[in-house]
C-alpha cells in the first residue's frame, strides 16, 4: 500500500555529513522524496515531537540532544513506506541494529543513532503535519513517469 512517512536526520547525522548517504539509501530503495527542510528545532517544537515521552527518565536528554544542532526533516512516499524506512533505519539502539541498516552502519549510541522515523501511519500523519504544510509537500502526480524508469 502506498503511504507517506516522516523521517528526521538528527544533529549527529547532519553534523557527521551523513545526510546524503541516508537520502541515497531511501532513493535506491524506490521511495520518493516529497518534502525536505533543514532547521534547528526549538525546545517547544521538540516537546511537541516527543510528547509521548514526556515524564520518562530520558526525556530531558532527548530534548537537549535534538535541539543541539540542525536537523533535516523529510516526507517520503512508497509502498509500505513506514515499515520500509523503519527496517532500513534498524533498531533504536544502534548496537542492536544489524549491518546494512543506517543505525547499524553509522550509529554510535542509543541517543546518537542518526535518524528518526515514524512508527505508524498515524504517527507519520501527526509528524508530517508538525513540520510541513500541505503546500510544502510535492505530489507524486507532478513527477513525470519517464523519470522513474
Amino acid at each position: 500500500m502506498m503511504e507517506r512517512t516522516f523521517v528526521m536526520i538528527k544533529p549527529d547525522g547532519v553534523g557527521r555529513g551523513l545526510v546524503g548517504e541516508c537520502i541515497r539509501r531511501f532513493e535506491q530503495r524506490g521511495l520518493v522524496l516529497l518534502a525536505i527542510k533543514m532547521q534547528c528545532l526549538s525546545v517547544e517544537r521538540a516537546a511537541l515531537h516527543y510528547k509521548e515521552h514526556e515524564g520518562k527518565p530520558f526525556y530531558e536528554g532527548l530534548i537537549a540532544f535534538i535541539t543541539s544542532g540542525p536537523t533535516l526533516q523529510m516526507v517520503w512516499e512508497g509502498n509500505d513506506a513506514v515499515a520500509q524506512v523503519r527496517k532500513m533505519n534498524g533498531a533504536t539502539n544502534c548496537l542492536e541494529a544489524g549491518p546494512g541498516a543506517i543505525r547499524g552502519d553509522f550509529g554510535l549510541s542509543m541517543q546518537k543513532n542518526l535518524i528518526h522515523a515514524s512508527d505508524s501511519r498515524e504517527t507519520a500523519a501527526r509528524e508530517i503535519g508538525l513540520y510541513f504544510s500541505d503546500e510544502e509537500i510535492v505530489s507524486t502526480k507532478s513527477l513525470c513517469p519517464e523519470w522513474l524508469c
